[in-house]
């Protein structure tokens, strides 16, 4: 059988999920029990402890399915994407609920009462899930959390947006976050998946899995808008001809700069040439 990449095969300790019986080697399988992210962000990391490497992280409503637990951490993949990772196991819940709508700003608050002078119980980011049981004029109140200004909710299934260029411009200034997708700090390829998903468009989480899946590769001379440019290890999105947006550390911010000068910067700190352009 070939090494499976532990980023997304479910698979710890000689335990698997029982859909990989067959495809890879364990000494069991075992049905995954869905949770669901009951906290406004909740990190996927690379061990299980509260100090290892954030890899991803679920937004509000997103569903984990779980294989395993381990001291106060869960083991499991992100429904969304299939991303496999440890989440505190405090951060999930069950039974999920099934939902109804998703954050279409950029963040939101959910407040105590339908009111906006009402104490704000989190601050929920865009494409977080929630699910919808009672509305009260311009407020919608969600299972398990507090009441939404409607507007600031679409329908799933319902893309509002429908250029994913836009949607990363409202990521201008946000603070870079290793392995983030919160509005609040975000990565570079977790900028580009949150502008795809706006627009209801399925989007894998590394640079890397982007490259190798997004869209068709295109020539260096002409890039448009909503194209993809990728160094080892990073991505951006050209905003036009001449100009791309990224989250990255050299900024520590989403920032515009000419794609030109970023060849060079990064050329001149060892990171390389583009290694590919895409059209998503």
């Amino acid at each position: 059988m070939s090494q499976p990449d532990r980023r997304l095969t479910l698979i710890r300790d000689g335990v698997a999920a029982r859909v990989l019986e067959g495809v890879v080697a364990a000494d069991r399988y075992l049905d995954p029990t869905a949770r669901q992210c009951a906290v406004t962000a909740a990190a996927i990391r690379k061990t299980p402890a509260p100090d290892a490497e954030q890899e991803d992280q679920l937004l509000f409503g997103e569903v984990f399915d779980m294989l395993l637990e381990e001291g106060g951490f869960s083991f499991g993949q992100a429904r969304r994407d299939g991303y496999v990772g440890w989440v505190e196991t405090a951060a999930l819940h069950s039974p999920i609920e099934a939902a109804t709508h998703r954050v279409h700003a950029l963040r939101t608050y959910g407040f105590s009462r339908p009111d906006i002078k009402s104490r704000p119980i989190g601050l929920y980011t865009m494409n977080a899930l929630v699910t919808v049981e009672a509305r009260e004029g311009r407020f919608v109140k969600a299972v398990g959390s507090g009441w939404f200004i409607e507007a600031h909710l679409a329908p799933v299934g319902l893309a509002l947006a429908t250029d994913p260029a836009t949607v990363a411009e409202k990521f201008l200034g946000a603070v870079y976050q290793w392995g983030g997708r919160e509005s609040l700090g975000l990565d570079c390829s977790g900028l580009i998946q949150q502008a795809l998903t706006a627009c209801g468009r399925a989007c894998p989480r590394d640079t890397d899995m982007q490259q190798a899946g997004l869209g068709t590769p295109i020539q260096d001379d002409h890039p448009r808008r909503g194209d993809l440019v990728f160094w080892k290890g990073h991505v951006a999105m050209m905003l036009d001809e001449t100009r791309m947006i990224h989250a990255n550390a050299h900024h520590m911010a989403v920032a515009i700069e000419p794609l030109a000068d970023a060849i060079v910067r990064i050329r001149n700190n060892g990171g390389g040439e583009p290694t590919a352009y895409r059209r998503p």
